[in-house]
């Protein structure tokens, strides 16, 4: 049974108001209409929402997912705050400014408000409606009426380009960085730090959203022999031919990192065990395929497991890597839960 008494501003119960009628109101004062189920998942979005970023009506999926994804990385956390305060009766309303991501790859500038409108009977949210609203001509207005106060706009003009220019240039230095900083040197897949960083949020969504969140841990079968027989080049080339087999079976949304050694890891946000468990399948069968030194077909075992509710990311990983312990006991290209 849904609670649909109203935690919004409104005194009119949402059982009288059809949703077609709310979400046409919210049209009217927004650019776009956004109503999240939160016991679903499923998340409608008007056409005036797509039309705001420069997509096709529907050409995104329908879930949080989508909205997370265009939202500028560097505002990521504090949206996320203001949202969180929301859910959890912190505030009475979720208002938030911040930069959108387009089709085109620039950012604007939107105004985000939404409303807890129906909770379940133990609290939690059932159902979330709420708009967005473009404020890219008030900042552009206002970019204007400040240069028309500046009594040396050329020089202004000058300087500005050239900044921009420096900036642009320590940006690309800074995305690179960071680049390295969070890649394995030899496989090029993310390192120790970024699995770390990315589960801990992955954690925080599955937990946020109640969705599913799954983590496979594997290694190379006989890696040491293979390191004896071929010496480290050979294990190298090994390790390199692994990740790229692995990484041609996952999601864009899929992370997969070496976790040190012969060991890597895989984060599945969305994903429940049932999905892990044939992902580990179709990549055992296709490691079968990769014969980088010689006729002997290469092997991997996987621990796979999915998070609990509330569960924190060590202990997780923690019951991956007993699983993993579990499949290398039970022989060669084992997988286990």
């Amino acid at each position: 049974m849904v609670d649909t008494t109203h935690n919004g501003p409104w005194n009119t119960p949402l059982s009288d108001i059809n949703d077609d009628v709310v979400h046409a109101i919210l049209e009217l004062v927004s650019d776009g209409v956004w109503d999240w189920n939160a016991n679903t998942g499923l998340v409608y979005r008007s056409p005036g929402w797509y039309e705001m970023l420069g997509y096709l009506p529907n050409s995104l999926p329908n879930s949080v997912f989508a909205w997370e994804s265009v939202i500028h990385p560097d505002d990521y956390s504090r949206v996320m705050a203001h949202f969180d305060d929301h859910l959890n009766e912190r505030t009475l309303g979720y208002h938030a400014e911040y930069r959108c991501r387009t089709r085109s790859g620039r950012y604007i500038l939107v105004e985000d408000r939404g409303y807890v409108i129906a909770r379940n009977p133990d609290g939690s949210v059932a159902r979330m409606i709420g708009a967005h609203r473009s404020l890219e001509d008030q900042r552009r207005l206002l970019e204007q009426l400040e240069l028309r106060t500046l009594s040396f706009e050329a020089i202004v003009a000058e300087r500005t380009a050239e900044l921009s220019r420096v900036n642009r240039q320590l940006q690309a230095q800074l995305e690179e960085n960071r680049r390295l900083a969070e890649s394995d040197s030899l496989t090029g897949v993310a390192n120790r730090y970024r699995l770390e960083k990315i589960l801990s949020r992955e954690c925080e969504r599955a937990g946020r959203f109640r969705q599913a969140l799954s983590l496979i841990a594997m290694d190379i079968d006989d890696f040491k022999r293979i390191n004896d027989q071929h010496g480290h080049q050979g294990g190298d080339t090994v390790l390199v031919e692994v990740a790229q087999t692995l990484q041609g079976c996952l999601r864009d949304t899929d992370l997969l990192a070496r976790w040190g050694g012969d060991e890597f890891m895989i984060v599945l946000p969305d994903s429940p065990l049932a999905v892990a468990m044939n992902l580990a399948q179709q990549m055992r069968e296709r490691l079968l395929h990769c014969r980088p030194l010689g006729p002997s077909p290469l092997t991997m075992s996987f621990g796979v497991v999915e998070r609990y509710a509330d569960e924190a990311m060590a202990e997780l990983m923690g019951r991956a890597d007993q699983a993993l312990y579990r499949a290398k006991g039970a022989g060669k290209n084992v997988i286990s839960n």
